[in-house]
């Protein structure tokens, strides 16, 4: 299955475990990088999502709020304060970027998502962020996972039933709109099938 995450190498000096930090020695926690559309952007993508649950019978589906994943790990709860600084770092660095949304794929047999047309910028930040691999693995944590391919998920955990009706209706369809990413969102949760919470908001510098 493609997810759009790969392992991803060194790019720079990363942080250094610290006493306390080491494998084992905290609670277990998976976190999540990403990024949400806002304003009337999220409104439409929450709208699609509710047409897609109507369309295909789906209504009492949960929707998770839109986003596009940057990244995700696991790591000791007692690690979150060094990555909290780390990751600030990196985003005090990054300008905002332009994202355009454009027309829809699948991940058979399970998922219908948004493409994103230029996935460099997201690229770039993925590359930055892989500091922090470093730090994970030697704490004694898989590697991190940082992005490869972006996309928007409008339809996921889907029978192999319903994506064989709904894929060939959306392959036809047209989407195009674009929104600005000023922030990256740092989520946490205890397992997979926990909500999630958010840790913390990084700001990118404004770009032009």
């Amino acid at each position: 299955m493609d997810t759009g995450l790969v392992k991803s190498p060194l790019f720079i000096s990363p942080p250094q475990a610290v006493s306390g930090e080491r494998s084992g020695r905290s609670r277990r926690v998976e976190y999540l990088l990403v990024v949400y559309p806002d304003g009337d952007m999220r409104d439409k993508l929450l709208d699609e999502q509710q047409q897609f649950s109507q369309d295909y019978g789906l209504s009492a589906t949960v929707r998770n709020k839109p986003h596009i994943t940057v990244g995700s790990f696991q790591a000791g709860e007692a690690m979150e304060d060094t990555l909290i600084r780390w990751i600030q770092r990196i985003c005090s660095l990054q300008k905002s970027f332009e994202v355009t949304l454009n027309n829809y794929s699948g991940f058979p047999p399970h998922t219908i998502y948004l493409r994103v047309q230029d996935p460099q910028p997201f690229r770039q930040l993925a590359d930055q962020l892989a500091a922090i691999d470093d730090f994970i693995r030697s704490s004694g944590w898989p590697p991190a996972e940082l992005i490869s391919n972006p996309y928007l998920s409008i339809a996921g955990s889907l029978t192999e039933h319903v994506y064989s009706r709904a894929m060939p209706d959306y392959s036809r369809k047209d989407f195009h709109d674009s929104f600005r990413v000023s922030e990256l969102v740092l989520l946490k949760r205890e397992h997979a099938f926990d909500a999630c919470k958010t840790v913390n908001i990084f700001h990118f510098t404004p770009g032009q």
